[in-house]
């Protein structure tokens, strides 16, 4: 889940929408206002230009693949196949010969399927799809209305996103990347709350599939009690207003585009406060995380705002209890605070909880070494790979020439 803002210039409640994101951007509009002071905005943008035609984030590609929701939507994924060890002599391994000769199939390998956050995408997990490569079975799917995946079709109906729906589209991804063996489930922010849909809806399948389960800087409910960091009147006007501002923003999303384009600088100054912590933050995973986020429509923010106030699925917690858990957070995430992860620990007393010294709501991209050392240890906890293919995990993160 990310913060997304925009404006749309002659809106006529602009004042209204105004007061509401001015509390939030007040933090990143200063900050913009200095940078101003010292670079040109014809440098700031090609700076932006200079990052988008270099940087190697979201450059990585699997075989694709469609699954069908049960309203029809298609939903985009990727996988990332183990890659096979290649004998010496060329003629396959033992198991491989007898499998072979007794014409028995080869079990299933385990699958980790990524889940990503509100108005990111698949392309958020770059880090970690980079680290584990290979090494492991990994699907990459793309929510409704996100990324690649088509714009929900109930939607576009008039029906209402819940968090329920993305559990069952997790389960057609699923059904269609993995319809067997064991599976690890890894989600950050809304893509937790989809996991946690999944096993309120299929526990048979949390019981019978699941090997593991990482939760990423999310949370299990009470997220209207969220206050962004915030004084308590910023809060309240924010509370009071966003819902009805983004509905109208959504019903203009042509003109609130050239907004949001207009007021980059102070866009991607909102991005960076509640994306990362860390002042030394590589440009180039700020501008990419923006990117990202940019790209999401401003009628799709809107339309799925108002599911996370209405999420509540601690009652699904406990469903994981017999597998190993990693909960992990950034101590400083504005968006899903940490305590929201303590939550989520205090029903799975088991589960590994980590909490990340300065690191924000995009921790995977703000410490992704951190993030892929402790998802490795929770893929051989679960028996995805084994613990000597992963020893140089952490180092691998970093791409090439970096």
């Amino acid at each position: 889940m990310a913060v997304a803002a925009a404006t749309a210039p002659g809106w006529r409640r602009a004042g209204v929408a105004g007061a509401a994101i001015g509390v939030l951007a007040a933090g990143a509009a200063a900050g913009v206002a200095v940078e101003r002071l010292t670079v040109g905005r014809g440098m700031r943008k090609k700076a932006r230009l200079a990052l988008d035609a270099t940087g190697p984030y979201g450059s990585l590609r699997g075989t694709p693949g469609r699954a069908v929701a049960d309203d029809g939507t298609e939903l985009y994924y990727e996988v990332d196949e183990v890659e096979p060890a290649q004998p010496e002599d060329g003629t396959g391994s033992e198991g491989n010969r007898r499998r072979r000769l007794f014409g028995r199939k080869a079990p299933a390998p385990v699958t980790v399927v990524f889940s990503h956050g509100y108005c990111l995408g698949q392309d958020s997990w770059h880090f970690q799809r980079a680290a584990l490569r290979g090494l492991v079975r990994a699907v990459y799917w793309d929510q409704r209305s996100h990324g690649r995946s088509e714009r929900g079709r109930a939607q576009a109906d008039g029906v209402a996103v819940g968090i329920d729906q993305l559990g069952r589209d997790l389960k057609a991804v699923i059904d269609a990347a993995a319809p067997e063996g064991r599976i690890v489930l890894v989600g950050h922010s809304m893509g937790g709350m989809t996991m946690m849909a999944l096993a309120d809806q299929y526990p048979a399948l949390i019981r019978d599939r699941v090997a593991a389960v990482a939760f990423v800087g999310t949370s299990s409910g009470k997220l209207g009690e969220v206050n962004f960091g915030l004084p308590v009147a910023g809060v309240r006007a924010v509370r009071r207003v966003l819902p009805g501002v983004l509905r109208a923003l959504g019903t203009q999303a042509e003109l609130v585009e050239k907004g949001r384009r207009a007021t980059a600088d102070l866009f991607a100054g909102l991005i960076k406060r509640y994306s990362f912590s860390s002042r030394d933050v590589d440009p180039a995973v700020a501008r990419f995380a923006e990117r990202l986020i940019e790209s999401t429509p401003i009628d799709v923010v809107a339309e799925f705002y108002p599911a996370f106030t209405e999420h509540d699925k601690s009652g699904a917690l406990p469903a994981f209890r017999d597998v190993p858990v990693l909960i992990l957070a950034g101590e400083k995430d504005l968006v899903t605070p940490s305590s929201h992860s303590e939550a989520i620990a205090d029903v799975l007393p088991e589960a590994e909880l980590i909490l990340v010294p300065d690191a924000g709501h995009l921790v995977m991209l703000e410490h992704p070494e951190t993030v892929t050392d402790r998802l490795a240890d929770l893929l051989v906890r679960g028996g995805a790979v084994a613990a000597a293919n992963v020893g140089e995990h952490g180092s691998t993160a970093q791409q090439p020439g970096r």
